[in-house]
């Protein structure tokens, strides 16, 4: 009995993992968008663009590097991990890149379609972002390290944190010649309004999961949880 338990225990584990690559491939087909929109990034992915164009690294790979990082420092802040996290780090960059060198479309040169596209990609970067955390294995290196500071500022609203977090990123990206535009703004303010709608539309509340960290998932695994 226990042991079909187990193994009940690890098919579910590894459909999660999977959910989880799905949901990250939804969401970097929205990043890709956002960045084909031509309009200006978002300020983790100017940041990515502009240390691509300083190293032999291209975008996805430079999106890599830079998620290890984030989360050596989460781990350094004593955030709570899950395989969520560390597939998220070293999945999504890639996955951006790939859609944006497939890509058949020629360069958007209009206003008015990049701002189509990039609330488009908002949508798909929210339904993503849905299918991943309902894997409930814990969110992604740059929300860590969001709630990670924000403890550490407790008289500081979480909004305000990410907002200075944002502010010093966007600042690298643009020095390091990252494309920053109205886009950017729409970024900021716009992607999270997206997926406030998307979700109230399928009664989604991403507080009410609950996600378990590499120790429990790894517990389960191994089938020694009680």
């Amino acid at each position: 009995m226990q042991t079909s338990l187990r193994r009940a225990m690890r098919r579910t584990i590894f459909k999660q993992w999977l959910q989880i690559a799905a949901g990250l491939l939804v969401f970097a087909f929205g990043v890709h968008l956002t960045i084909y929109a031509n309009i200006g990034l978002a300020p983790w992915d100017c940041l990515g663009m502009g240390i691509a164009r300083h190293t032999p690294l291209n975008y996805g790979l430079a999106m890599t590097v830079m998620g290890v990082a984030i989360l050596c420092v989460d781990l350094s802040l004593k955030e709570r991990i899950g395989y969520g996290t560390v597939i998220d780090a070293l999945l999504t960059g890639n996955f951006v890149q790939m859609f944006n060198v497939v890509n058949p479309f020629s360069v958007n040169e209009s206003l008015w379609r990049g701002i189509v596209i990039m609330l488009i990609g908002f949508v798909f970067m929210a339904l993503g972002m849905y299918v991943y955390m309902k894997a409930g294995q814990c969110c992604g290196p740059r929300d860590a390290l969001l709630v990670g500071l924000g403890k550490r500022l407790p008289r500081v609203p979480i909004g305000v944190v990410q907002i200075l977090l944002w502010a010093v990123v966007l600042l690298a990206g643009w020095l390091l010649g990252g494309a920053v535009g109205v886009g950017t703004l729409i970024s900021t303010v716009g992607a999270g309004a997206v997926m406030q709608i998307v979700y109230n539309l399928i009664h989604f509340e991403p507080r009410d999961i609950r996600h378990r960290d590499v120790k429990e998932s790894t517990r389960n695994l191994l089938g020694t949880c009680k």
